[in-house]
């Protein structure tokens, strides 16, 4: 297990180095033909970080040594059907022969590398709009908070509606007792006139 570990552990080292050294994706190879006892072509223009090969087609050795250069470089002798390659990381004009062939003479001009060009004026923008829409928020908010303000009004209007039944069940329940009453005043009558006509007889 530990074993295996281990060489998982290698692996994704590897894998991660190899990202780390991998050329940038925006670099860009040139070639240059060494061929008639001439480079072709004879003045080439490239950024930092582009590469440069050197094809070489002549039956005699040719080589590519500066002369005059930010950074100095000389490859092997190169035969038929081989080729050398060198990357450019400083900028400036590279100028370089063979030195088995001193006529052959070309230069190379290394521009500095492209900076991704900015572009606030749309970041600028949205928070622009953002901070407008924040703005206009606020001022909004006392027309949408009125219309509340007459509903919650109209239930104080009508609350004097319920008193109304009160009113009408109290005057309802008052002439509701005056039967008992008037039996009760039947009633007294009646034994009065009765107790009247028993006196009012004759005695025998």
């Amino acid at each position: 297990m530990k074993r295996l570990t281990g060489l998982v552990l290698t692996a994704a080292f590897v894998i991660l180095q190899a990202l780390c050294l991998a050329p940038p994706v925006d670099a860009a190879t040139q070639q240059v033909m060494m061929q008639g006892y001439a480079y072709g072509p004879a003045a080439l223009t490239v950024r930092v970080g582009d590469t440069v090969t050197w094809m070489q087609h002549d039956q005699a050795p040719h080589d590519v040594v500066t002369t005059s250069a930010p950074v100095a470089f000389r490859s092997p002798q190169l035969s038929a059907g081989q080729s050398w390659s060198y990357t450019f990381t400083k900028p400036g004009t590279y100028s370089y022969y063979c030195s088995v062939h001193p006529d052959m003479r070309a230069t190379v001009t290394v521009l500095a590398a492209e900076t991704p060009t900015k572009q606030p004026s749309p970041t600028s923008s949205k928070q622009t709009t953002a901070r407008t829409t924040a703005s206009s928020a606020p001022s909004s908010a006392p027309s949408s908070t009125s219309p509340p303000t007459s509903s919650s009004a109209a239930p104080v209007s009508e609350t004097p509606a319920p008193a109304a039944p009160v009113t009408q069940e109290a005057a309802a329940t008052g002439p509701s007792l005056d039967p008992m009453l008037l039996v009760a005043g039947v009633v007294t009558a009646v034994a009065v006139l009765c107790l009247l006509l028993v006196g009012s007889r004759p005695g025998g």
